[in-house]
């Protein structure tokens, strides 16, 4: 995987700073660190650093065509990428490199932005092309890969991290109200909207075009929805048949790669069934990783060592304790780029480092598979209160929850409260957001701690309208398991899962991590499938399982759902470190910036450190706040002066210059 930066002056020609785009590249130096390079001229600059994978000795980038007028720099993998160019060879396109990317390029040469179609990747690109004065942007179809951009008067900057633009110092930092609001109540921003006021994100399934003056951004593809008409008729076995051969094929060109490639083993069902096809269809010998905790309660240990066990893979794992998440996170932040009501990407960013360590690039991971086969607990939840909701008085409806958390109703004592919270809104079945409103609304109680500051800075503003008004004209079609699919997917897979516990805290130990179950041919299959099939009663990834028993030991198959999460609260505030938590949060500017109540920071850490219990709402906060605090200390007023950015400028291994006020007036090549 690699990182991207550029410049473009939309309407005229004008001097670019080669310095600026060195420190830009500089600043991803993580993201591709094995070589860099720099295509500028009066219009546009491209910056690219490379973590090589495909073709090792000739693919760097900015890679051109032949008649050397379309410049690219790609961010990813094309995964169809030799089938694609045995058809371009023989419509007369020439190569110079064994790349993916030249491929991508010639692709584009031939059919435009609809090449698009043809891709099964992962990727974010910028194609220029210097005879039309066109600059092209496109992202993947789920968003793996990450595409920023900040338009200042005829200029646009983009990157694929927000640290790039930044790097620029031409950039205004500033952390943007309506984004925390959003945070504190989806986990993450709608989709677009960065943590930073004027920083956008290209969506997943985008491409943007800059010509003559004028931008134009085009959805070239969307989560897909089939009518009940249109759902397959198929029996569940000619169903799981077919999932067998796609996720057997969306793994086989996964493989591809001129570098070792490993995989995750959590011992869950999804990494599980992905190692399990490589080891027993491609390779035997393939190494894995996977995550131990120190808190029991979020440890899979057992299911992990019975995987190895039974596959007979050389396994390394990584023991996460509370110390070092502690000691991680505002490293994690400053990847993320943004607050997180979580801690669980860092254990991933822990594991990644163990990856790299063992001298590998490239991991298949099992993300995804909760998502697009029904897996997750607000799937079944939501069936539940519906069922529930049809007899509001019910004794015994309400129990059915118990099923799906048996982890939360350990204690007796909350019975009541429990029921309480599943009961919110019962009665909203009509509301198109019903499958997960409950669970935004509980969030949303965090913004109690909001200051007066924050609040009259977010005003009138309501997230929940802009979400409604975003949604696609079929969504009012789906049905119900469809629509909370569909939320799940766009918003918070998109947005957070394969950001901050995926693209980002893999690339910040230059790993890139590769996901079959996102294949698009297998989510538009799925999306065929009817929906009493993914969960069949409450029997939720039924088909996958079904695709699965064959291969997988029996307990594997059938193990409760286990959602990974780390802890929080007994992370970051364990006894030791109470009070340094107190002093940074002080430290990061809490009076001065007003983000939150200040009364209401110290009753919260108070409550922690008397009674030593913390709900879910608590923990959120906790790691809300303080990572809002860290995002403004790291990206707003110590930025210049972090320790990953000092001293980030590149000397590119490529660089072509094509400036009119260059000495030569034409191409300089150093190699």
């Amino acid at each position: 995987m690699c990182g991207i930066a550029g410049i473009h002056n939309i309407r005229e020609p004008r001097s670019i700073s080669l310095d600026i785009l060195k420190r830009m590249i500089g600043t991803l130096y993580y993201r591709g660190p094995d070589k860099s390079g720099i295509y500028i001229d009066d219009w546009v600059g491209l910056g690219h650093a490379r973590l090589s994978i495909i073709d090792l000795s000739s693919g760097t980038q900015p890679i051109h065509n032949e008649e050397k007028n379309l410049w690219i720099v790609c961010n990813g993998e094309i995964f169809n990428y030799p089938e694609l160019r045995q058809d371009l060879l023989k419509k007369g396109h020439r190569f110079y490199t064994a790349s993916d990317t030249e491929v991508l390029l010639h692709l584009y040469e031939e059919k435009g932005p609809s090449c698009l179609d043809d891709l099964n990747g992962q990727f974010a690109f910028a194609i220029w092309n210097s005879k039309d004065r066109e600059l092209f942007l496109a992202r993947d179809r789920i968003g793996i890969r990450p595409l920023h951009y900040t338009v200042l008067g005829d200029t646009i900057i983009f990157a694929s991290e927000i640290k790039s633009i930044f790097a620029s110092e031409i950039v205004e930092r500033e952390i943007d109200p309506i984004a925390l609001d959003q945070i504190f109540t989806f986990w993450t921003t709608l989709p677009g909207r960065t943590a930073f006021k004027g920083i956008q994100e290209l969506l997943p399934g985008h491409y943007m075009k800059i010509s003559h003056g004028q931008i134009t951004i085009t959805k070239y593809w969307d989560i897909p929805y089939c009518q009940e008409e249109e759902k397959l008729d198929w029996t569940s076995d000619e169903i799981s048949e077919k999932i067998q051969e796609l996720l057997y094929d969306a793994i086989r060109i996964r493989l591809r790669a001129d570098v070792p490639v490993g995989a995750y083993l959590s011992g869950g069902l999804d990494s599980s069934g992905v190692t399990t096809l490589i080891a027993k269809k491609f390779n035997n010998k393939v190494r894995t990783f996977g995550i131990r905790f120190e808190e029991e309660d979020f440890d899979e240990g057992n299911y992990q060592r019975q995987m190895v066990s039974f596959l007979n893979v050389d396994h390394r794992d990584i023991w996460v304790t509370n110390e070092k998440i502690r000691a991680s996170f505002p490293e994690v932040i400053w990847h993320c780029e943004k607050p997180l009501l979580r801690t669980a990407p860092v254990p991933l960013f822990l594991l990644s480092n163990l990856v790299r360590q063992s001298g590998l690039k490239v991991v298949l991971t099992g993300e995804g598979g909760d998502e697009v086969f029904g897996g997750y607990n607000i799937f079944r939840e939501d069936k539940v209160r519906r069922f529930w909701a049809r007899q509001p008085d019910s004794k015994f409806r309400f129990l059915i929850i118990r099923r799906l958390y048996p982890y939360i109703f350990k204690n007796p004592r909350l019975g009541n409260t429990l029921k309480h919270f599943f009961a919110q809104g019962l009665e909203k079945t009509d509301d198109p957001l019903y499958s997960h409103l409950i669970r935004w609304e509980n969030t949303s109680r965090i913004k109690f701690l909001f200051s007066d500051y924050l609040k009259s800075a977010i005003g009138s503003y309501d997230g929940y309208e802009e979400l409604k008004q975003s949604l696609p004209e079929s969504y009012n079609k789906m049905d119900y398991l469809s629509k909370a699919q569909y939320l799940e997917i766009s918003l918070f897979m998109s947005n957070y899962l394969l950001s901050s516990q995926g693209d980002r805290v893999a690339m910040a130990h230059s790993v890139e991590i590769r996901v079959p179950y996102l294949d698009h041919r297998i989510i538009e299959f799925m999306a065929r499938v009817p929906s009493k099939l993914k969960i069949r009663g409450l029997n939720e990834k039924y088909i996958l399982k079904k695709s699965f028993k064959d291969i997988l030991p029996e307990n594997i198959i059938n193990r409760s759902k286990q959602p990974f999460r780390a802890p929080i609260s007994q992370s970051l505030l364990d006894e030791k470190n109470q009070e340094m938590l107190l002093d940074q949060s002080r430290l990061a500017g809490l009076e001065n910036n007003q983000f939150f109540d200040l009364h209401g920071m110290r009753s919260l850490l108070k409550k922690f450190k008397t009674t030593g219990y913390s709900n879910e709402i608590d923990n959120m906060a906790l790691a809300g706040i303080l990572s809002t605090h860290i995002v403004y200390d790291q990206f707003i007023s110590n930025f210049t002066n972090h320790p990953a950015k000092r001293d980030c400028a590149v000397s590119p291994r490529l660089f072509v210059d094509q400036r009119t006020v260059s000495e030569s007036g034409s191409t300089h090549v150093s190699y």
